[in-house]
């Protein structure tokens, strides 16, 4: 017996890629619907080898339905969500919404699953950002055997973080590069992200830091440890998929690379490629459409007492936000619905 599934957001980036991941993980589905707003209703989405049209989210009753991933923005989700919750069907929400709800749990499954049982509280699971998700991966096994004091973040994060207007706006711009007659201004990014690279992700705080950047902090701090100190600088580069981030830890007791190596290959969701070579190590378009998230350039920092540096590559439509939905429904149907 499996569960009834509901997709808000099918038609965007994130919800069509929740569709691929129940599909290709082979998540126990007895009956799926996908929804979307009255503008997008009818358009036609694929769930393995089946074709589905979009229903009416205004609309539609969940009642009787297990699970809802949820890929609409904070907006939709406020107004949507709580109506969801209350019908019975579990919301797996990757808006920032709930992120920072005390009473909403923030899920990672290779790292905080167990959390998963404060879901019942307001039946709402958060999905985090997508640059935290990639990184906690990688500091959460390393946690355990050193624990970490701090830890400062670079990040290099493609457009589609932005969504479908994100990716076009790059492809516009590249084009018109070597079209000087096409201008093409940009309207998504606050300056041109063709052959360039913006810091600044989402608003502007009053300690001079972004809304991303603090995501990072507050959200590494609630899925690993609250004791962590975290500094970020977040980027957008022009990369259509795919978050990089330069990593350095700090940890409380020593800990040799080549033990922090073995401990990543080890680690759940975590792929180590470090050779010391050109080419040795991953980049971006090279994790596209991978479950993993991969660690390289993993090195002692020489100008602390107990520091590493690692490189961590992450598909951000997949770790960063659809897959990390569909293993949060995973461990939902597994530990605590438990129908399949």
């Amino acid at each position: 017996m499996g569960y009834k599934v509901v997709v808000a957001g099918a038609t965007g980036n994130v919800g069509r890629e929740m569709l691929n991941i129940l599909a290709e993980r082979e998540f126990p589905v007895d009956e799926i619907a996908v929804l979307a707003s009255r503008k997008s209703l009818g358009t036609e989405v694929t769930f393995g080898e089946t074709t589905l049209k979009t229903k009416d989210l205004d609309t539609f009753d969940f009642t009787g339905w297990d699970m809802a991933l949820f890929a609409i923005g904070s907006d939709a989700t406020k107004k949507y969500a709580p109506k969801a919750a209350a019908a019975g069907c579990v919301v797996i929400d990757n808006s920032s919404l709930y992120r920072y709800d005390p009473e909403v749990p923030l899920i990672v499954p290779e790292v905080n699953a167990d959390a998963i049982t404060g879901y019942s509280k307001k039946n709402i699971i958060a999905n985090p950002n997508c640059s935290t998700a990639q990184m906690v991966v990688a500091l959460k096994p390393l946690h355990e055997r050193a624990r970490i004091k701090r830890v400062v973040v670079s990040t290099y994060q493609s457009v589609s973080g932005a969504g479908k207007e994100g990716m076009d706006e790059l492809w516009d711009q590249t084009k018109a590069v070597y079209n000087p007659t096409d201008d093409k201004p940009p309207k998504k990014f606050q300056k041109q992200i063709a052959f360039n690279v913006i810091p600044h992700i989402d608003v502007f705080m009053e300690d001079g830091s972004t809304k991303e950047e603090w995501k990072m902090v507050v959200e590494t701090k609630k899925i690993v440890d609250p004791s962590i100190k975290v500094t970020a600088t977040c980027v957008r580069v022009p990369v259509f998929v795919g978050h990089a981030e330069s990593i350095n830890i700090e940890f409380e007791d020593f800990l040799d690379e080549d033990e922090a190596r073995d401990i990543l290959r080890e680690a759940p969701g975590v792929m180590v490629i470090d050779k010391r070579e050109d080419g040795g190590y991953v980049t971006p378009i090279e994790c596209v459409g991978d479950f993993a998230t991969f660690i390289s350039r993993i090195r002692q920092d020489s100008t602390i007492d107990n520091g590493l540096n690692i490189w961590c590559v992450s598909d951000n439509l997949r770790k960063g936000a659809a897959l990390n939905a569909v293993q949060i429904a995973e461990v939902l149907g597994n530990r605590v619905l438990q129908k399949a």
